[in-house]
């Protein structure tokens, strides 16, 4: 029986490849936006096995399919890119009616909040500053390699959005009736 193995050795001398012909620096600003992203999945994993809500789980395993797909395009060269491309308006579309229909069941805050007050609330803020950072490297790439899809910055800048209001629909829905507040006094 020949066994799987999980690694190839390809990355020892610190590139890794791309979709498409060659390879980059594992430090090169696009496998910075590709890490973040891949956090963003991850943590939007974590937040989705803890919420109770199943209408959640099922919207944000559409987003984590949909953030996979949007890395592929990411991690395509040039030559590439467009056969990856599958991020649209549509999307950006999605995320934007989602948000506004979990913000109509929900109050929004006039003060900063801390996060934390339910497990699942407090996963998606960690989603939210995530994905902020991973807008932030996606910009940086597109400024010094611009991208073909201009609907890639908006997606992430909607899904750091939605991550707020989830953040607070859990924690009013499913937690406290406020959160906490960062002021203090």
């Amino acid at each position: 029986m020949s066994r799987k193995r999980f690694y190839t050795g390809k990355g020892d001398n610190g590139t890794t490849g791309l979709l498409g012909e060659g390879r980059v620096s594992k430090s090169h600003r696009r496998i910075e936006a590709l890490g973040s992203l891949d956090e963003t999945t991850a943590v939007l994993g974590f937040a989705r096995s803890l919420t109770e809500d199943q209408q959640i789980a099922e919207l944000v395993l559409q987003i984590q399919r949909e953030l996979y797909q949007l890395m592929a395009e990411i991690a395509a060269t040039p030559e590439t890119a467009k056969q990856f491309r599958s991020i649209g308006p549509e999307h950006v579309q999605h995320l934007e009616q989602q948000t506004d229909e979990l913000s109509e069941a929900i109050e929004l805050p006039r003060e900063f909040i801390v996060p934390g007050d339910t497990p699942a609330g407090g996963a998606f803020s960690l989603a939210r500053a995530i994905c902020r950072r991973a807008e932030r490297r996606v910009v940086e790439l597109n400024e010094q390699e611009p991208l073909s899809n201009p609907q890639i910055i908006p997606y992430l800048n909607r899904l750091s959005s939605l991550c707020f209001v989830l953040e607070l629909y859990e924690t009013q829905i499913h937690g406290k009736a406020r959160p906490t507040l960062a002021k203090y006094r």
